[in-house]
């Protein structure tokens, strides 16, 4: 188990998005480095044009001997800055301001007030925890596998409706077409072969705006949570969602949960296009996947008691 310390803040970089959240982010990033200057930090604010420059921005702060490198934007950002202090020591620090938000959920970093955000930044503590990483990329919260991602790979193909309602078509659309997907999940202690509607599996517990998929994941254990949902009828699947939200789904017969620090995610005998994994909500990779878990992979500033 992890734990939690402190080290004094006084020089930040606050990378920002200002897209996130249909401009949201552009207002909170303005109130929040009034709140941190107010302080007494030292604030550097960039803004990338595309992820490549984002990312090098973020490296560029790493480099320079940033005591924190703020993510003023939605998961995508965070995910972004995750994958460049991850084993670096430098902490992560988080301004929500997008759709999700599930990495603020999951450190209780209060949505909706950046003013007590940037007070964490300053007061709280500094949580190490462990990460996700398949290959070279590094996530925090949740990969997702199966029905999950298929609807969000047509949801990105969507030019319209903006927003949640996107991925309620695009949910809607693919329930038409559901069909069993073949899985093969390889566990450090054993093989798991069945016909199932999505695989997730979670360093954190929440993906999709507080789904909690991965009810009981914690980010210091080194372990990967796994949740599956074997294959059933659409109106099977349209009914266990909502529970999904309480976390209860673990409780129903058609899932099964496991623990292990590695899986590997295939699909034998899968006809058409492969699955496509995400992870942090972001394109990661066609199936097959290794997936591990990371110990102390990096340093989160957290809400006290989180």
């Amino acid at each position: 188990m992890s734990g939690t310390d402190r080290a004094p803040v006084a020089d930040v970089t606050v990378l920002t998005n200002p897209a996130a959240g249909h401009g949201l982010a552009k207002v909170y990033t303005r109130r929040a480095v009034e709140r941190l200057i107010s302080r007494g930090l030292r604030v550097t604010v960039v803004q990338g044009e595309s992820a490549q420059e984002s990312a090098a921005l973020a490296r560029d702060a790493v480099a320079a001997g940033a005591d924190a490198i703020v993510a003023a934007g939605g998961d995508g950002l965070v995910s972004l800055v995750l994958n460049v202090i991850a084993q670096t020591g430098t902490p992560l620090a988080i301004l929500p301001s997008g759709t999700g938000n599930d990495h603020a959920r999951l450190f209780g970093i209060p949505v909706g007030d950046p003013v007590a955000a940037a007070d964490i930044i300053i007061d709280g503590p500094v949580r190490s925890i462990d990460l996700g990483r398949v290959g070279q990329t590094w996530f925090g919260t949740v990969l997702a596998s199966g029905f999950d991602s298929l609807v969000t790979d047509r949801a990105n193909r969507m030019r319209w409706p903006r927003g949640p309602m996107r991925y309620n078509l695009a949910m809607l659309a693919e329930l038409a077409n559901l069909k069993p997907l073949p899985f093969r999940i390889e566990l450090d202690d054993r093989t798991i072969e069945l016909d199932a509607a999505l695989v997730a599996v979670g360093n954190g517990s929440t993906y999709g705006g507080g789904m909690r998929i991965c009810p009981d994941a914690v980010v210091d254990d080194g372990l990967l949570d796994i949740t599956v949902v074997a294959a059933g009828g659409r109106m099977r699947l349209v009914r266990l969602f909502p529970t999904v939200y309480k976390g209860t789904h673990v409780r129903l017969p058609e899932v099964q949960t496991f623990r292990s620090r590695t899986v590997r995610l295939s699909n034998p005998g899968l006809t058409g296009s492969p699955i496509t994994a995400y992870a942090d909500g972001e394109r990661l990779a066609p199936l097959p996947v290794t997936v591990e878990v990371v110990p102390d992979a990096a340093r989160v500033m957290v809400a006290p008691g989180h």
